[in-house]
């Protein structure tokens, strides 16, 4: 058997400790299936005195990141502490060093990636970071390799478990927005400031990951057009049903003709689709190739263990790559020599189905009106909701939903009829998807 791998960990916090366990409590069937002995040699946290759900032995903790970068016996150096810095003068300086890095961290991949893997490109290291989206859904390993014979068509996925929570409790349970994200961060499905997951920018961090290693660019954050589920009103959830949709957080990405579109969005989807059906926290991928047709990834998406199981998974592949002297076997973003010749679509030239609110006063002529400007502008109505007059609302509303148009067109028929004087509140606006 050959010389142990020494592993470093940086940050113990819940995926760090789930790591430690991994490795520790599963360090038999790990030899197994990699050949010699995993060994966590140190692990790093500024505050051992919080409470942990793993009592990683205190031989093994240090105050100091640095103790484990450059500890002789740590090929392996695993970043969990999140955020931009100090997390990426860590791994570069990690790099720098000869050591192979795995992160979880899609906010620093999709804010600074290219830095880091230019480090990465010139020193031979290997980068693995599988447990940036998804948690313990292997979709990066299956665009890097599982579908690597493919074109990809496109991708939806349910990726923040946060949103599809709130969304889930919205239409089982009839709750507000506010009463679901309430329930949600009582059972820890969202942080005391949720705005990253609320606000869609979690999911664009994953999105622009994702789009990177389908289509061979390294794209960014202001690539991704963004939209949250905040404005998200149970009625929209009612109507939804009503036509035969769920309302979902999605990731979008389409390559068409060297051109990708991007985006992350609340959207209707099909009632009958399968992403309608993923409940709760978890997350799924809707991946299309042109050689494998659609394919589904379907699991918990964050959490202790799922997470530290990408992470341990990254550090196995790693490790075989160590043994067979074939570092960098697979290109971090799966293409090998990555190209600024894809475009991003411009949203305004994106086409899809809408979904329209309209909030107006009970008036005769109000459908024409509204019909009549969406007619100038080129977007046909597929069909109409129009609920009586309530007397103890200023407004009622009336839904309608478009064939296919273009959004740039779509925004200005409303910016339009939204001056109107019979129009009482900003028109509420969702794309339908499939």
């Amino acid at each position: 058997m050959s010389n142990p791998i020494g592993v470093g960990l940086i940050g113990a916090g819940t995926i760090g400790c789930g790591v430690a366990r991994l490795l520790l409590e599963s360090r038999e069937l790990l030899t197994q299936r990699v050949g010699t002995p995993l060994n966590l040699v140190k692990v790093a946290d500024i505050d051992w005195e919080r409470d942990r759900t793993f009592n990683i032995p205190e031989d093994l903790r240090t105050t100091e990141a640095e103790e484990v970068i450059n500890h002789p016996e740590v090929s392996i150096v695993v970043e969990l502490i999140g955020g931009i810095e100090p997390a990426k003068s860590f791994i570069i300086e990690a790099l720098n060093k000869g050591k192979h890095v795995v992160t979880a961290n899609k906010a620093l991949l999709a804010e600074s990636g290219k830095e880091i893997l230019d480090v990465v490109m010139r020193d031979g290291a290997d980068l693995g970071f599988e447990a940036s989206v998804a948690g313990g859904i292997p979709i990066i390993l299956a665009l890097r390799e599982g579908l690597v014979a493919n074109r990809i068509v496109g991708m939806y996925g349910i990726i923040n478990g946060t949103a599809n929570f709130i969304l889930t409790k919205m239409e089982d349970e009839n709750l507000s927005f506010n009463e679901a994200l309430s329930q949600a961060q009582a059972l820890g499905y969202a942080e005391a400031d949720p705005t990253l997951d609320i606000n869609g920018t979690d999911a664009a961090h994953k999105a622009v990951l994702l789009a990177s290693l389908a289509y061979g660019r390294l794209f960014q954050l202001p690539d991704v057009h963004v939209e949250g589920i905040e404005e998200i009103d149970i009625r929209d959830i009612r109507y939804a049903q009503e036509m035969g949709y769920t309302i979902k957080l999605l990731a979008i990405i389409k390559g068409e003709q060297e051109q990708v579109e991007i985006r992350v969005h609340p959207a209707l989807v099909p009632s009958q689709h399968t992403l309608s059906k993923v409940k709760g926290a978890f997350n799924a991928i809707y991946v299309e190739g042109d050689a494998v047709g659609p394919t589904m990834f379907y699991g918990k998406g964050a959490g202790e263990m799922p997470t530290a199981s990408a992470v341990v998974s990254d550090i196995v592949a790693i490790a075989r790559n160590i043994l067979s002297g074939a570092s960098r076997r697979t290109a971090p973003f799966s293409y090998r020599n990555l190209s600024n010749g894809v475009k991003v679509k411009p949203m305004s030239e994106v086409e899809s189905r809408y979904y329209m609110r309209f909030s107006v006063l009970d008036k005769p002529g109000v459908l024409s009106s509204i019909a009549g400007i969406l007619g100038n502008h080129g977007i046909s109505i597929e069909s109409v909701i129009q609920k009586g007059h309530q007397t103890h609302r200023e407004s009622v509303p009336v839904v309608m939903m478009t064939h296919h148009a273009i959004e740039e067109h779509v925004q200005k028929a409303l910016k339009e009829i939204d001056k109107l004087p019979i129009v009482v509140h900003p028109t509420v606006l969702i794309r339908v998807e499939g």
